[in-house]
């Protein structure tokens, strides 16, 4: 067994699952995957499945139902403490995160020890492709405007392609972790933080999704704002 877990929440990703997870073997060879499955009606967990049949380091946990990202990666990470992995790393099931990266993420994590590697859009090096102008200033502005409430020197606190050291997640109080969302990210991200553990941002290639269709709606962008406005008043105001 690998000292990390690649975690891969899907939902309706049936065009693209396989191709991320060959590039995951091809950059990875050895480090285990578990597809944490949300009962796609597309068939998705199946293809998971017939998936891990011939690869025996990738696994796949099926869920009841879609729940969000959030309660999926908390069950990715809880099959993690399980089997005792050191690190855990976050990826997308569409192909806009470059598996290719995920050994230099690793790295990193592993040489300093780092309770969090992000793999970041919005630092020096860093780019997104696929996107229009208007949607990178939401993207930065969401960003800048997340820093800001929560006082935070994380660049992007809204990646998902991270490296998470299992022992810090452990310390976290999962149970308590409201966000369903992408505002998961934010808080994951901003409870290590503000835990003084030791954060890197690596800088990545965004690329917008080929096939399939995007998760993010208008209910995911009104939680992450009421979440961190409520965050930030607490923590400008009553120190907490």
């Amino acid at each position: 067994m690998s000292d990390a877990l690649i975690i891969v929440p899907t939902f309706n990703e049936r065009e693209s699952l396989i191709t991320v997870l060959n590039r995951i073997a091809a950059s990875s060879p050895g480090v285990d995957v578990l597809v944490v499955d949300d009962n796609s009606p597309d068939g998705t967990g199946f293809l998971a499945d017939e998936y891990s049949a011939q690869n025996p380091n990738v696994h796949v946990l099926h869920r009841a139902r879609k729940a969000g990202l959030g309660p999926a990666y908390i069950a990715g990470f809880r099959w993690a403490f399980e089997r005792d992995y050191d690190w855990v790393v976050e990826i997308d099931a569409d192909g806009s995160h470059d598996a290719a990266v995920i050994p230099a993420l690793l790295g990193i994590a592993r040489a300093v020890t780092a309770d969090l590697v992000i793999g970041s859009r919005w630092v020096h090096g860093g780019r997104v492709t696929g996107w229009s102008i208007p949607r990178q200033m939401i993207s930065r502005a969401g960003n800048s405007y997340a820093r800001l409430a929560l006082r935070s020197t994380i660049s992007d606190l809204t990646a998902g392609f991270r490296v998470i050291r299992v022992a810090k997640l452990r310390q976290l109080h999962l149970e308590t972790i409201a966000s369903s969302g992408y505002c998961f990210q934010i808080e994951i991200a901003d409870r290590i933080e503000s835990d003084r553990g030791t954060i890197i941002e690596h800088p990545i290639t965004f690329v917008e999704r080929a096939v399939g269709r995007s998760k993010m709606h208008l209910g995911i962008v009104v939680e992450a704002f009421a979440r961190i406005t409520g965050w930030g008043v607490g923590r400008w105001f009553f120190g907490r």
